[in-house]
């Protein structure tokens, strides 16, 4: 398992298209899964520790969303058979044990992946309503306890993206393990 942070990307950057699968084959378009107020996108997978510590958060956070016109979609960029764990049919397990009511994307060619320049699981993304990059880090300050969390990060971006108001510019990276590139 190699740590890896996120890196940095401009704030402003446009989202990159997509279209993606879950699992049993719904297909998804990037641009059709916006919500009202925006999108947020988690690069996660099955196995890795940092990813599974997180996602109980995410699923949370991206409920909460909704509620405030910011839709989720979690992307899977491990579909390698060397993660049997990380494989589509592990995908629906996780599915339907962790709760996951948003789009779980499967991105099996890793374009996706790579045009976000996501670098680990879990890589968090947040875009406005513009389609522009507002928030790029952590979902808060301890990935290992939650009960430890002081400073919720992801939270207070969605609730600034929301209201239209500008999130700090200054952003912790997330970290997590490396993604599984297929050719590398």
């Amino acid at each position: 398992m190699a740590l890896l942070e996120s890196i940095l990307i401009p704030l402003g950057t446009k989202m990159p298209d997509f279209i993606l699968k879950t699992p049993s084959g719904e297909e998804y378009e990037g641009v059709t899964v916006f919500g009202k107020n925006g999108l947020l996108v988690g690069f996660l997978c099955n196995h890795c520790p940092y990813a599974k510590a997180v996602w109980p958060r995410f699923v949370r956070l991206a409920e909460y969303a909704q509620k405030i016109g910011i839709n989720a979609v979690a992307i899977n960029p491990n579909i390698n058979p060397d993660y049997p764990e990380d494989s589509p049919e592990q995908m629906v397990k996780k599915i339907k044990e962790w709760d996951i009511r948003f789009p779980y994307l499967v991105d099996q060619t890793q374009d996706v992946t790579r045009a976000f320049k996501a670098q680990c699981t879990p890589d968090i993304y947040l875009f406005d309503k513009q389609r522009e990059l507002v928030y790029h880090g952590r979902v808060d300050d301890n990935w290992q306890d939650e009960a430890k969390v002081k400073k919720e990060d992801l939270k207070k971006a969605l609730e600034l993206c929301a209201k239209g108001q500008r999130i700090d510019r200054n952003q912790k990276p997330s970290m997590g393990c490396s993604i599984k590139w297929l050719n590398a």
